[in-house]
């Protein structure tokens, strides 16, 4: 495997692609630490402690890269775009207008793609307005608040910058799958949870517990190898070509078969219950009141009713997006 991966940069081709993939991963991660403008940098230091422990805003934390603890022109991540991207697959089955687009070929794909833009800006805006608000209650807490001019322009200001990153990054990724080595939505998730390896392997190497420190390199290990066991699983159905006489001659006929993935969903299921799961303690971090507080502490990652909440919902999302995804008629009717 690695002679095939060393083999892989003698070619030309394959090095630019990698070269650019990686200079828009190193953009990406270089506006994960520009700032917003309109607020107040050094107030953003007092708020960090917000973003600790195992809360729903650490959670948010690490799929923005660090982005959202630092205010940063790229807070909100490429969660928009993957938001507006299954609920309009989950919407292809419901409405039927789409589901005659997605069976349109690639001018119908490039209709949807293009009302999963319109979806992810909208949602940017207005996850934009939420975090705003929830910064400002930061600052109050603080005594130092993090957006000085708290007025119409300068939030207008910071929603639009915090927006318009989402956009670029939607951008990035599409380009990355086009120009780069594919995937980029995926890489990009990627690139946002190794920039936090630094600090969990810190937490890791300074934890108190010896048995954790030994256990935990092998349950990760473990963890990964079961996922990409799973990932990688099929069930390979046989399919019979009958021969057919041409002419003179006799041509098709043969054996192939059908491959079906034991995990058809990937990792959608489990991203799109994150995002649901992470809605109600947001919700109670944005209002500073004493019912919110309990209903955030209540659906706090680390608890017992989160957990079973978003595994359900794992399980839900799973079935739906498979039979979105998975549809037997039509691949019954590839194979005619």
């Amino acid at each position: 495997m690695l002679s095939t991966i060393l083999s892989a940069f003698t070619v030309g081709e394959i090095r630019k692609k990698l070269a650019f993939t990686a200079a828009l991963l190193a953009l990406y991660r270089f506006g994960s630490h520009i700032p917003v403008p309109g607020i107040d940098t050094q107030a953003v230091d007092a708020v960090q402690k917000n973003f600790g422990g195992g809360g729903i805003l650490n959670l948010l934390n690490t799929f923005s890269g660090g982005g959202l603890s630092r205010i940063a022109v790229f807070a909100l991540g490429i969660m928009p775009y993957i938001t507006a991207s299954i609920i309009l697959q989950l919407l292809t089955v419901v409405v039927p207008s789409l589901e005659k687009l997605s069976k349109e070929g690639e001018v119908g794909q490039a209709r949807i793609t293009q009302y999963t833009r319109y979806l992810t800006v909208g949602l940017a805006f207005a996850q934009s307005i939420g975090y705003v608000f929830l910064f400002k209650s930061f600052g109050q807490s603080t005594g130092t608040p993090v957006i000085p001019k708290f007025d119409a322009p300068h939030v207008f200001l910071i929603v639009i910058s915090l927006t318009a990153g989402t956009v670029l990054l939607m951008w990035m990724g599409e380009l990355i799958t086009q120009r780069g080595i594919g995937n980029g939505i995926s890489l990009m998730i990627f690139a946002s949870i190794v920039a936090r390896f630094p600090q969990g392997i810190h937490a890791w190497w300074t934890n108190s517990d010896q048995v954790f420190k030994v256990m935990m390199p092998f349950l990760a290990l473990g963890v990964v190898a079961a996922v990409v066991f799973v990932q990688e699983g099929q069930r390979r159905i046989p399919i019979q070509y009958a021969k057919r006489v041409i002419g003179r001659r006799m041509s098709g006929g043969g054996q192939t078969y059908l491959p079906l993935r034991v995990n058809m969903a990937g990792v959608i299921p489990v991203i799109f219950a994150a995002s649901i799961m992470a809605f109600p303690p947001t919700v109670g971090q944005l209002i500073q009141q004493p019912w919110a507080q309990d209903i955030s502490d209540f659906f706090s990652p680390n608890k017992a009713p989160y957990l079973i909440g978003e595994t359900i919902m794992i399980i839900l999302f799973t079935y739906f997006y498979t039979a979105v995804t998975f549809n037997p008629v039509d691949q019954a009717d590839k194979l005619m």
